[in-house]
C-alpha cells in the first residue's frame, strides 16, 4: 500500500507533544509570544482597544491549541441543537484559507475559494446563514442585517477574537489535550493555559484532563455529488480505494475508514484546507475515490465521482444538558 503524507506542521505536531530539546530550543519565542498575548489581552481590558458587542447572544467555539480538534463538527451539533428547539441561528467565521477577504455570505451556490470549505460545510449541512469576513464582527453586522430574525450568533472559531464580546465559551480539545503545556510556537497553546472556559468537549477517545465526551464515528454511507448515499460496505469489492484528506488530522481519517473495514490501496494527506489545485483527476474509475465531508465540498469540482463520508458526531447528554442551562438565561421563554 503506498502512503503520501505531506502536512506542513507535522513536525511541529510532533515536537509540541513533549518537551524535548526541540520545544526548549523554541521556549524563548514562546515567552514573547506569551507576553504580546498578555499585552493585547490588557489592552482590551483597559478599554485601549475595543471590543463590541452585538445585539443577540454569541457563542463562540473554539480552540485553545494550534491544529484541528473537531471544532467544525462541534458548531453544526451545536446548531442543529439550537434549530431543534426553534431558534434562529447564525454562524460567523473567518473562513480560513480562502482567497477574498471580503465580508460575504456563504450561499449553496459560493466558490469555496472565496468562502472557506468549512463555512461552506457548515451551511450546507445546517441550512442556517453563514457569513464570514477578515473580521468576525463585520460578519456578524452583515448577517444580521440580511437576517435580522437571528437570536443567537454561533462564533466558528475566535476564543481569541477579543474585539468581539462573547456571552458563553466553549473550547474543543482532543487527545492531544494541551499538549506540552507550552505556547507557540514551542507547543500547541494560543494563549496561557489554564483558562476560563464555560464548557469543555473532548472529542478523542482519552481526553486530557476533565470535560464532557463526545462520540465521533464515520456514518455507515458515503455521499456522492448529487446527494445520493452509498453504503460503505459495498465499497472496495470492485475498484481499489484511494483516500484522500486535506483536514488538520488525515491519518484519523484513514484510520476511521479502516476500523469499518475498508482496505484502502493508497491515502493521501494534504495541508489543512489545501484547495486540491494539484489534485489529478482519477475520472476514468479506475479506483473509488474517498474523502471528507469538508474536503468533499472543494474535491468535487476536480473530481465528482469523489465520495465524501460523513463524520457522526454526538457530545453526551450530559454535555447538551449543561449547555441549556447556559444557554436558556440568554434566549427567550421558549427555549426548551
Amino acid at each position: 500500500m503506498a502512503e503520501t503524507a505531506q502536512a506542513p506542521g507535522g513536525q511541529f505536531t510532533d515536537i509540541w507533544q513533549t518537551r524535548g530539546w526541540q520545544a526548549w530550543f523554541l521556549w524563548p519565542l514562546s515567552l514573547l509570544y506569551g507576553a504580546l498575548v498578555r499585552l493585547r489581552k490588557a489592552l482590551f481590558g483597559l478599554g485601549w482597544l475595543r471590543s463590541e458587542r452585538l445585539p443577540v447572544p454569541v457563542l463562540v467555539v473554539g480552540n485553545v491549541v494550534a491544529g484541528g480538534a473537531g471544532k467544525t463538527p462541534v458548531v453544526m451539533a451545536i446548531v442543529q441543537h439550537l434549530q431543534q428547539r426553534g431558534i434562529h441561528v447564525g454562524v460567523i467565521s473567518r473562513g480560513y484559507g480562502r482567497r477574498s477577504q471580503a465580508c460575504l455570505e456563504v450561499l449553496p451556490g459560493s466558490a469555496v475559494d472565496d468562502v472557506g470549505d468549512e463555512p461552506a460545510l457548515i451551511q450546507r449541512r445546517t441550512q442556517t446563514p453563514v457569513f464570514v469576513a477578515a473580521r468576525r464582527v463585520q460578519a456578524a453586522r452583515a448577517l444580521l442585517a440580511r437576517h435580522p430574525k437571528t437570536q443567537i450568533i454561533v462564533s466558528d472559531d475566535g476564543l481569541q477574537h477579543l474585539r468581539l464580546q462573547r456571552d458563553l465559551e466553549i473550547g474543543v480539545f482532543d487527545d492531544r489535550g494541551v499538549g506540552n503545556g507550552f505556547l507557540l510556537p514551542a507547543g500547541p497553546l494560543r494563549e496561557p493555559w489554564p483558562r476560563p472556559l464555560d464548557l469543555m468537549l473532548h472529542t478523542g477517545q482519552q481526553p486530557a484532563f476533565a470535560g464532557f465526551r463526545a462520540r465521533r464515528s464515520l456514518a455507515r454511507q458515503a455521499v456522492r455529488v448529487d446527494g445520493n448515499p452509498v453504503a460503505l460496505a459495498d465499497l472496495g469489492a470492485e475498484k481499489p480505494l484511494l483516500a484522500v484528506a486535506a483536514i488538520a488530522r488525515p491519518d484519523a481519517f484513514f484510520a476511521m475508514l479502516r476500523a469499518q473495514g475498508l482496505v484502502l490501496a493508497k491515502t493521501v494527506a494534504l495541508p489543512d484546507h489545501d484547495d486540491f489545485s494539484g489534485w489529478s483527476s482519477h475520472a476514468d474509475g479506475a479506483c473509488t475515490v474517498l474523502c471528507t465531508e469538508k474536503d468533499a465540498v472543494k474535491l468535487w469540482q476536480k473530481e465528482p465521482g469523489a465520495l465524501a463520508v460523513p463524520l457522526d458526531f454526538e457530545p453526551e447528554p450530559a454535555f447538551w444538558t449543561a449547555f441549556d442551562q447556559r444557554v436558556k438565561p440568554l434566549l427567550p421563554a421558549s427555549y426548551h
